[in-house]
């Protein structure tokens, strides 16, 4: 990652190259604003440290212009010896997203850029995340507003369970916030499922539903590939099991590796009522829409078959909920 550093003072500007560049980033240099938005607009380094007072355009001015001309988000840390309420308010207002006050050391830096590599990352990544999943929901024109609902109705599902009685030990605003993010990604390996299978109007025989049933492999292989680059990455383990197993069922008859109960991973359980729930309500090609009553009759009635007893539970809590969110994003 670049840094853009802005200062007008040699002395400044020199220290804080050499220790951005001893925390490992490669570095941009400027000495006024005027240059320093030039040099942003042309080579758009993601995190731009400047000095606040700087003659004719002051690191105030520089981060309204920035944030006037941006497209991806930019993070600015305002280098600054300022400390009263007014002034700390004016550059926040301009859209600075940090202050770093002179002196400063090496660790504070560190701490500060590291910051805002987080804010950068999870831009970065959801960005991805709903690009790929409206990837392999644009091959299929009939549904919608899917993705959005699917997440909704995953998050909710997570969150009841959360504040239940018996909330399972995973299940924390991380795993919530996993779900809600890669979830749109459960059927991401439709891309790799031919047209006139995924495009059929009327119900799949027996050699194109097993055709069919490759998608949850496709969709594992595509997101474990992945996280075997960035193993870090705990959101693309959540996808990656999501694709795989959303088709699964409590009592074991499901596909592809016809897991049984809590060997299915419990993010896979809960697309999987999600997705149902979906599916049942919406209208497609070869089927009418249900509406809820019929649909919460066919979710309870597979309570310990298809779906987690518990799952069905917490969707009886927030039934209406699921409504709300149907109709807020329908087509």
């Amino acid at each position: 990652m670049k840094i853009l550093i802005i200062d007008d003072e040699m002395v400044s500007r020199k220290k804080m190259e050499r220790l951005i560049q001893n925390l490992g980033y490669e570095t941009m240099v400027a000495e006024d604003g005027r240059e320093g938005f030039e040099l942003w607009r042309t080579e758009r380094p993601r995190i731009v440290i400047t000095d606040w007072i700087m003659p004719g355009m002051d690191g105030v001015e520089l981060c309204r212009l920035i944030r006037e001309n941006e497209g991806q988000y930019t993070y600015v840390i305002m280098v600054t010896s300022k400390k009263e309420v007014n002034d700390i308010v004016a550059g926040m207002d301009a859209g600075a997203d940090d202050f770093i006050t002179k002196p400063f050391n090496k660790e504070e830096l560190a701490v500060r850029i590291r910051a805002g590599q987080r804010i950068i990352n999870f831009e970065s990544r959801d960005i991805v995340i709903f690009s790929m999943a409206k990837l392999a929901e644009s091959r299929d024109p009939e549904t919608g507003y899917h993705l959005e609902r699917i997440r909704y109705y995953s998050r909710l599902l997570a969150e009841t369970l959360a504040n239940g009685p018996f909330a399972p030990d995973e299940v924390d605003h991380h795993f919530i916030d996993h779900i809600y993010l890669t979830s749109p990604l459960h059927d991401i390996g439709k891309i790799g499922i031919p047209d006139y299978i995924l495009l059929k109007p009327g119900r799949f025989d027996d050699r194109e539903f097993e055709i069919m049933k490759q998608h949850c492999q496709i969709g594992f292989d595509t997101l474990n590939e992945a996280l075997q680059r960035y193993p870090k990455a705990d959101f693309l383990r959540i996808s990656a099991e999501i694709a795989l197993s959303h088709h699964e069922k409590w009592d074991g008859t499901g596909y592809p590796n016809g897991l049984k109960g809590e060997n299915i991973p419990l993010s896979a359980r809960i697309v999987a009522l999600a997705d149902v729930y979906d599916a049942l309500a919406s209208r497609r090609v070869y089927k009418t829409s249900y509406n809820h009553d019929m649909v919460r009759a066919i979710i309870m009635q597979d309570r310990g078959t298809h779906f987690d007893p518990r799952l069905v539970d917490a969707f009886l809590e927030v039934e209406l909920k699921f409504v709300d969110i149907f109709h807020q994003f329908n087509e």
